[in-house]
């Protein structure tokens, strides 16, 4: 098998490592298995070809594009495009994609989406996803129910359903938790490698970052583990079971 490219958008180095090892644990994948690529402390490879790959994985993190380019911070800005440098080729080729939080604003924002905080955002929590008009013969939701937990946390969304994509999972708050571009090209709004100890560790870590205030924090940790993560992580392994 050739390994699964992951591009990590983390800056702080104990949640770059714990999204890694929850995406390892959610999807079967081994260490060997796996490209990683913190983008917080290094470059994507030099001469990198994707035909090296069986797919691409891009993590969550602190940003937004949509914030203004003025405004994001210099490591931000070189991160986010590190990635948007990739999506013309992953699109143009269907190649295997799948993008988690971060990621699917990337992917949204390429495909000429409107990604922004004006009407979907989501505050820290467990919410319930519902299968979407596209989802239910998605090979990615197979075996999955028609409505589960999903972890969320996200200050901007997706508006609309970007351009030629389909639509596989919603939820009340935000409506577009899961999209399909072409056949391979996905993306999440959601955590699918998280659950109440990886959210746990989030909140500690960003209970500044504007999430939510931070004398919440006690309560929305409360709140998380009483999620189910089971679900939303058969997303991960069935998507490295079919590209893998």
């Amino acid at each position: 098998m050739k390994p699964f490219l992951l591009l990590q958008l983390r800056p702080e180095a104990e949640a770059s490592d714990n999204e890694y090892e929850a995406i390892l644990g959610r999807s079967g994948l081994r260490g060997g298995d796996v490209r990683r690529v913190r983008l917080e402390r290094e470059e994507l490879p030099s001469g990198l070809d994707l035909d090296d790959y069986s797919a691409v994985i891009v993590g969550g993190g602190p940003g937004c594009v949509s914030d203004p380019e003025h405004l994001k911070p210099p490591l931000e800005k070189r991160m986010e495009h590190a990635v948007l440098s990739l999506m013309p080729e992953i699109v143009a080729r269907d190649f295997p994609y799948l993008g988690c939080c971060y990621g699917i604003g990337i992917l949204g924002h390429h495909l000429g989406g409107r990604v922004s905080r004006e009407r979907y955002f989501e505050p820290v929590s467990v919410a319930r996803a519902s299968v979407g008009p596209d989802g239910h013969d998605d090979p990615l939701l197979r075996d999955l129910p028609e409505s589960f937990d999903i972890f969320v946390g996200h200050k901007e969304a997706l508006q609309e359903l970007p351009p030629g994509c389909r639509h596989l999972l919603s939820s009340p708050a935000c409506p577009h938790q899961m999209i399909r571009f072409g056949e391979n090209v996905y993306a999440t709004q959601f955590h699918p490698e998280a659950d109440g100890s990886v959210f746990e560790l989030r909140i500690n870590i960003y209970r500044h970052k504007g999430y939510f205030e931070p004398h919440e924090a006690d309560e929305l940790i409360a709140a998380a583990h009483k999620g189910d993560p089971g679900p939303a992580s058969k997303i991960l392994r069935n998507f490295v079971e079919r590209y893998g």
